[in-house]
């Protein structure tokens, strides 16, 4: 059996910077990330995170995900361009 997640180039992006700092792969990231969250599953705190991240995930991007840009025509301004999360690497 496998896992596959899909990242949005904006989470996607911090989470290669961080491989890249290791000298790992992105996979070692995610796995490693799942290994922490595993550890610490039995918290009511994390299980209500989970439930929550997926209604999230719908319409916003994490806090460790770089910006994705925004756009700024209704109010005559360019758009901003896309920026490392202050929460990353």
């Amino acid at each position: 059996m496998s896992i596959k997640i899909h990242l949005d180039d904006a989470e996607m992006k911090p989470v290669a910077r961080l491989a890249r700092a290791l000298h790992v792969e992105p996979e070692d990231v995610a796995y490693a990330a799942l290994n922490r969250l595993m550890l610490q599953a039995r918290d009511p705190a994390v299980q209500s995170e989970i439930v929550n991240l997926k209604v999230a995930k719908a319409s916003n991007l994490p806090l460790w995900a770089d910006t994705a840009g925004s756009v700024h025509a209704y109010e005559g301004m360019p758009d901003c361009e896309p920026e490392p999360s202050k929460y990353s690497i």
